[in-house]
């Protein structure tokens, strides 16, 4: 059986999916979707332990053999992925699904959890497959699903969130599926594997550049990179904060996968940056990233769209890593991959602690939080402090990396960007804490905290960013391997 891992991280969730049209029982169903989210997460770890035992693994389905058949390969780089967002999914699942955040009577309870097992189906597909071809099956699978999702947000402006998700992930895969097909037209394979070896002989084309350029494009709109960003804020803002904390851990970390991948291993670095000149447009749109997100996060009034402005931010840091082009600072954008899943997905659960409590999240409504909401107020304060870089929080060992990269490169003024950048997100975070430690909000005896079926979630992921702030060695060693690795060009 353990050789069929690889196949089993994607089919598990996918006929579970289904299987909740059977099951249907709102208890029976969330039980079962958080076992499978769980089940998912002990292969992942399974096939990282393979990935650094013994190498890559590659896995051809029904037999055959790659190119000519559909490849799963899994080597350090997604073997990580892989393990945050089936960790993400662990973590998420079990939290509650109360009627207060969603449209749906709790009779129908079992299509939203097979929706999201679907968008784990895909998030898992995506991050998995060597197939290029595969990759944009699985993108609509995760994207159908995630609008879905968003869509089911008791607000009716979730709606309209979700149309524009939609138009704006629609336009994205269009792109993707373009440059999918132009690859193919020039190379005749859809493994990136082999498709990095033919695209050698044709790289100078037109045909081979407009490829590069959609493809890009189109996965910077699933990114939500800035400029590319305009679906986010409301997406995450309407949508259930489980949906909104599963989203924003997972949908753009699969997305920034892909980006590294296609960069680093099926076009090269020398296409990619030479050539078609990838850092002159990424390196500067990261860095307004870091700005623009962040002062617009401090100019909102309610906190999970405060949240979404952030992650464009969060966003940011990723893509500067990568535009950087040095072994430390993309390890610092691989660790900012796992290290703000983390904080991210916790802060979005405190966010639905606080709206089941409240009935809102507006900041206003916040006010004296901590009296009445200790263990909820103290995990956003913890969370808010990751975001920032605080010694001692996970965020803060991203952004050391991340800046020790600036500076190995000869990139000082990036690197005096990314301090500041650091001093932007503590006004917006103090921001919420002040609000929280008002004392002019209601008196302690109406203190009432949410129920631990959804702090308990929330603490699981918050403390783990603690943990990982203080103890990082592991994370930092599986980044630094994953960095290495794509820095070496390995398919």
């Amino acid at each position: 059986m353990s050789e069929h891992l690889p196949a089993l991280q994607v089919v598990l969730p996918l006929v579970s999916a289904a299987l909740c049209l059977v099951l249907r029982r709102a208890f029976v169903v969330r039980v079962f979707a958080t076992a499978v989210a769980w089940a998912c997460f002990a292969i992942a770890l399974a096939l990282l332990a393979r990935v650094e035992a013994g190498g890559p693994i590659s896995y051809a389905l029904g037999g055959w053999a790659p190119p000519l058949g559909i490849e799963y390969r899994v080597d350090s780089l997604n073997a990580y992925v892989l393990v945050i967002v089936t960790a993400i999914a662990a973590a998420v699942f079990p939290f509650p699904l109360r009627g207060r955040e969603v449209r749906i009577p709790r009779s129908r309870h079992f299509l939203f959890y097979a929706s999201l097992l679907l968008a784990l189906t895909g998030l898992l597909g995506i991050a998995i497959t060597g197939d290029l071809f595969n990759v944009f099956v699985f993108l609509e699978i995760s994207s159908l699903a995630a609008y879905t999702l968003v869509s089911l947000g008791r607000d009716r402006r979730a709606l309209s969130a979700a149309f524009s998700y939609l138009v704006m992930g629609s336009l994205g895969a269009g792109f993707i599926l373009i440059g999918i097909g132009l690859a193919y037209q020039m190379t005749g394979t859809l493994n990136m594997a082999d498709l990095a070896v033919r695209l050698d002989p044709v790289r100078d084309t037109r045909t081979v550049w407009m490829a590069f350029a959609f493809l890009i494009v189109g996965t910077g709109i699933k990114l939500a990179v800035f400029p590319l960003h305009q679906w986010l804020p409301n997406a995450y803002t309407y949508a259930p904060s489980l949906v909104a904390g599963f989203l924003s851990a997972t949908a753009t970390k699969v997305a920034f996968y892909f980006l590294a991948r296609l960069v680093f291993t099926v076009f090269g670095v020398a296409f990619a940056f030479e050539s078609m000149g990838l850092g002159a447009v990424l390196l500067p749109a990261s860095v307004a990233a870091l700005f623009v997100g962040s002062i617009a996060a401090a100019y909102q009034t309610d906190l999970k769209r405060l949240l979404a402005y952030s992650s464009i931010a969060q966003i940011g840091y990723m893509t500067l890593g990568l535009a950087l082009l040095e072994e430390r600072a993309l390890t610092g954008s691989l660790l900012h991959l796992f290290n703000h899943a983390l904080i991210k997905g916790g802060l979005f659960l405190a966010a639905g602690c606080v709206v089941f409590r409240l009935r809102s999240s507006a900041l206003a409504d916040m006010r004296g939080l901590a009296r009445r909401m200790p263990l909820t107020a103290m995990a956003i304060v913890v969370g808010g402090l990751g975001l920032v870089g605080v010694p001692g929080t996970a965020g803060f060992v991203s952004k050391w990396y991340l800046v020790g990269g600036a500076l190995e490169g000869g990139h000082l003024l990036v690197a005096f960007l990314l301090l500041a950048s650091s001093l932007v997100a503590a006004i917006y975070v103090w921001k919420v804490v002040e609000v929280m430690i008002a004392r002019d909000g209601p008196e302690p005896e109406v203190r009432c905290e949410a129920p631990a079926s959804m702090w308990v979630p929330t603490w699981a992921l918050i403390g783990a960013s603690l943990y990982f702030g203080l103890q990082p060695q592991w994370s930092i060693g599986i980044a630094s391997q994953a960095a290495r690795s794509l820095l070496a060009g390995a398919p």
